[in-house]
């Protein structure tokens, strides 16, 4: 059986042996990043024959989501993945965003992007954030994280942005949707971007921003899983605004379908996520290591 300690302020203490523990899905970083680095740099430098396929608007999207990508592995996933490592909660949940935000961003390059020398890599680095996702999840006991945070966590103000994001974005999709379906005409985005239909919004309609809501209600209402999932999906949405707001400077920039005005509007929201994130983690307790809130074989979780 591990050895439970209990500190003076009550906050649960796993022992040496578990501090030690490094969760196996830490490691996956290093392949995703390598595949993701290697490919978008690939994508930049020959656009054409990665690309070549697509429409203007399309090949456009994906240079900029590359660039994005050049920041967003290196600087984010593998420094959070080393830091989490070492011990650090915060730079776990942290991490877990990070690799949502993969996992959203490789299902589109599989799967709207024409068949190319990228697609296995791309493949890969999708199965691999989705598979080092769940895992990653799946070890954390999200009781003790809970029990690691103090009770000044903003969870009202962290949850109700999650769920207003969530409600907002999903009145806008639908906005766009509803009257092309009675027109019979696929919308604008879609036929700007020569796509069969958009991957925005089925991602987001079907995954992100129902998790979002639901992370904000379960943190609002204090359940344990709400303060694993609202950094996860903050931090996710976070990278992703910084993906748009690449990817709206290279459309600018290349006289394309690009709205700089919506790009500085989600920069706007992506830094106030940031900005929510960080403020949420801060109330983490420091003394709390990985291995106090990693499960060891056969427990179970709730909350």
């Amino acid at each position: 059986m591990m050895r439970r300690e209990t500190d003076e302020g009550g906050h649960v203490n796993a022992g040496p042996r578990a501090k030690r523990r490094v969760p196996f899905w830490l490691w996956l970083s290093v392949p995703i990043a390598v595949l993701a680095i290697g490919g978008s740099a690939v994508g930049i430098a020959f656009e054409d024959r990665i690309y070549g396929q697509e429409t203007a608007n399309w090949a456009a999207q994906s240079v900029g989501q590359d660039i994005a990508n050049l920041v967003a592995y290196p600087i984010l996933l593998l420094l959070l993945a080393l830091l989490a490592a070492r011990g650090s909660v915060r730079a776990y949940l942290a991490w877990t965003g990070v690799l949502a935000y993969s996992a959203y961003t490789y299902a589109i390059y599989a799967f709207d992007i024409h068949f190319g020398p990228l697609f296995l890599a791309w493949v890969a680095v999708f199965g691999l954030s989705a598979y080092a996702l769940i895992g990653a999840l799946a070890v954390i006991d999200p009781m003790r994280v809970r029990a690691s945070f103090s009770g000044e966590a903003p969870r009202r103000s962290t949850g109700g942005l999650l769920i207003g994001i969530g409600a907002v974005f999903a009145l806008l999709w639908v906005s766009e949707i509803i009257p092309s379906l009675f027109s019979g005409t696929a919308p604008e985005v879609v036929r700007e971007a020569g796509l069969p239909t958009n991957p925005v919004h089925v991602l987001d309609l079907a995954l992100l921003l129902p998790a979002a809501i639901a992370a904000g209600v379960l943190l609002m209402r204090g359940r344990a899983w709400g303060y694993v999932l609202a950094p996860t999906i903050l931090v996710a949405m976070s990278v992703l605004a910084l993906g748009i707001v690449s990817l709206m400077v290279v459309l600018s920039v290349r006289g394309e379908a690009g709205s700089l005005g919506v790009g500085v509007g989600i920069g706007v929201l992506g830094v106030a996520e940031v900005v929510v994130a960080v403020r949420f983690l801060r109330a983490l307790d420091p003394r709390t290591n990985l291995g106090d809130v990693v499960r060891s074989a056969g427990e179970s979780s709730h909350g």
